[in-house]
């Protein structure tokens, strides 16, 4: 039983050192791979733990279902978030909103209307932030984004286009498979939409650099 834990851990640990060596040079000094903790984590995500310094996060026992090239591309995917600067950040949204509200609730009692309207602006400006941060188009936006970033990633590190395309299309419809409710499953399946249409372009534009090749040279 004791060998069988030991085995596994050090395939995981493997695993995150594969993992690390993914990360293009620019990145290997300040993100981490380690393995996510809680109760049902994300497959795989990532977070800004400090100044300079990133986190992702993968939950090992379900990322080991996964093929080789199917982990790669959806590990690249969390690295192009990163490189395009969409990663949550520390989240002060939410304490600024807790404050306020309580601030607007203990204002009401004493009856201090610079407070209180203070208290409300500053609900009002951390919600607005929050909506932003979680608005469904926009989240959708940065991912189909870092879709495309992320092929781009894998032909650096020696993908052929096709290949790269294909990778992360059956990642994304295991992902739709597996997706925990219709909200998750919807983002899946546009982002999978948009994966389709840019390898159809991807396609073409080959097709069209081929046919003005002259033959024989």
């Amino acid at each position: 039983m004791t060998s069988a834990a030991s085995s596994v851990a050090r395939s995981d640990l493997a695993e995150l050192r594969r993992l690390k060596s993914l990360l293009p040079p620019e990145l290997q000094s300040w993100v981490m791979i380690e393995p996510a903790s809680g109760v049902n984590p994300p497959l795989i995500t990532c977070e800004e733990i400090g100044k300079d310094e990133v986190e992702i996060q993968i939950d090992l026992a379900r990322w080991d279902q996964l093929a080789k090239d199917q982990r790669n591309l959806l590990f690249w995917h969390e690295v192009a978030r990163i490189q395009n600067d969409t990663i949550p950040r520390d989240g002060w949204e939410m304490a600024a909103l807790a404050i306020g509200l309580g601030g607007a609730v203990g204002e009401l009692w004493v009856q201090d209307g610079l407070l209180l309207l203070l208290a409300l602006g500053l609900c009002g400006f951390s919600g607005w932030r929050l909506y932003q941060r979680n608005n469904g188009e926009k989240v959708l936006k940065e991912a189909i984004a870092a879709d495309e970033r992320a092929i781009a990633l894998a032909t650096r590190f020696g993908y052929e286009l096709p290949n790269a395309y294909k990778s992360l299309g059956s990642a994304l419809k295991l992902l739709i498979e597996q997706a925990p409710n219709r909200r998750q499953r919807k983002h899946y399946e546009l982002r999978l939409q948009a994966l389709k249409k840019s390898a159809a372009k991807a396609k073409a534009r080959m097709q069209a650099m081929q046919n003005d090749t002259p033959a024989g040279s």
